[in-house]
């Protein structure tokens, strides 16, 4: 693992716990779901940098 797609993937997993705490907040779903796709982006980014691809 390359510290960039370690770093993507640590990212990913906070924005995650963020929607989740948005969400039992009861906060505007137009806000969750922003967090929710730039958790899912950081995510796929993240392990799209691994190196067992190559």
């Amino acid at each position: 693992m390359t510290a960039v797609s370690t770093l993507l993937i640590v990212v990913g997993l906070f924005l995650v716990g963020g929607v989740i705490s948005f969400v039992r907040q009861q906060m505007p779903k137009s806000l969750v779901v922003l967090l929710a796709v730039g958790a899912a982006l950081c995510l796929a980014a993240g392990v799209l940098r691994l190196e067992v691809w190559k």
